[in-house]
């Protein structure tokens, strides 16, 4: 049977949307794959359609990554959830220091959910994969009544390997060590707000989704003893300084006048009354290193076009509570405690 007799007509996308049909597993579901996601995707682990992929893998340690994004709106400022699905998959593999591969992506669709909205997400996703090198290898859709979902959750699954001699663990942080962040808080978390809630800026604040395992390898070819690193995504900075602690067993004192902060976040946060140390980034790590090779870590972070506003902002110390601490602008001291509660639901 020739593709013609298959699918005789092409799918609709400028006006049509999903259908139960799409995910049955019959004709409607080949043709949405293959018109849609294997011309996207297309790369020749994907065009044997099997259903799963077969790939070699270099001879080192394997690091293995999954996240599921459900982030509303699905479109906003500087990104949208097709490439933030990749991003964020590909910076969970990078913060052990690995090189990405391969990844997988799952798709839950609801019926009604148009066309083109689904193809301009999966046309991100493929732009995205490319700029980072990474091939989307394999995947899966499904199709849930009308009502029962909300457009499109999509879930990536990311392998990659690490070099010999590179073992970086939250674990890993000591007392003594400088803790360095690669850029300005709060960015894609307001940018997903203000899309939300419909409000607008002299400056518009755009979301800093972006795959960050290059400047990471970077990196690591300056400081191959880099300790910890750490995207600090749902939670902020706060929650993922919190997290080392605990799993450390060590305590942080960080400076508030060295923390990036750009203006329309400050003054968003302070209008909704929202602390950006516990806002969202997908564009931004925390390195925690020696402080001996602090200052040479810092400089390849700003050699890098993703790190140019890389600051070192505090210090790791010891603590038996595993508190972190912060000298503010005023020269006082605040606890920068564990998020409380779910201050920006459905952010990423």
């Amino acid at each position: 049977m020739s593709r013609r007799d298959l699918f005789p007509r092409r799918l609709d996308i400028a006006h049509g949307c999903i259908e139960m049909t799409h995910g049955g597993g019959g004709r409607a579901m080949a043709q949405l794959i293959e018109e849609l996601f294997l011309t996207a995707f297309d790369n020749e682990w994907l065009r044997t359609q099997d259903d799963c992929a077969q790939f070699a893998i270099p001879a080192s340690r394997l690091v293995m990554a999954t996240d599921s994004h459900v982030v509303s709106p699905l479109f906003f400022p500087g990104g949208d959830i097709g490439c933030l699905s990749v991003h964020g998959t590909i910076n969970d593999v990078a913060m052990a220091g690995a090189r990405p591969l391969y990844l997988a992506a799952s798709f839950i669709l609801e019926e009604g959910f148009p066309l083109a909205d689904l193809k301009r997400i999966v046309e991100s996703m493929a732009q995205a994969a490319r700029q980072a090198g990474v091939a989307i290898v394999t995947g899966d859709t499904k199709v849930v009544e009308r009502g029962k979902g909300d457009g499109v959750f999509i879930t990536t699954t990311g392998i990659g390997i690490v070099a010999a001699g590179v073992t970086i663990s939250a674990s890993r942080a000591q007392p003594g060590d400088a803790i360095l962040l690669s850029g300005a808080i709060g960015e894609h978390g307001m940018a997903v707000l203000s899309q939300r809630e419909n409000l607008s800026f002299d400056t518009p604040i755009q979301s800093d989704t972006a795959a960050l395992h290059e400047l990471v390898a970077a990196m690591v070819t300056a400081v191959p003893d880099i300790h910890c690193l750490r995207d600090p995504t749902r939670g902020g900075l706060a929650t993922a300084l919190n997290e080392i602690a605990q799993q450390a067993g060590v305590g942080m004192r960080l400076q508030e006048a060295a923390i990036p902060l750009r203006e329309p976040v400050r003054a968003l946060g302070e209008f909704l009354g929202l602390d950006p140390l516990y806002i969202a980034n997908e564009g931004k790590l925390l390195a925690i290193c020696p402080a001996a090779a602090a200052d040479k870590l810092l400089a390849a972070m700003r050699d890098h076009p993703l790190g140019q506003e890389a600051a070192i902002i505090g210090q790791v110390v010891a603590d038996d509570h595993h508190f972190v601490e912060m000298k503010t602008v005023f020269g006082g001291s605040r606890l920068v405690d564990w998020l409380s509660g779910e201050q920006l639901p459905r952010i990423c």
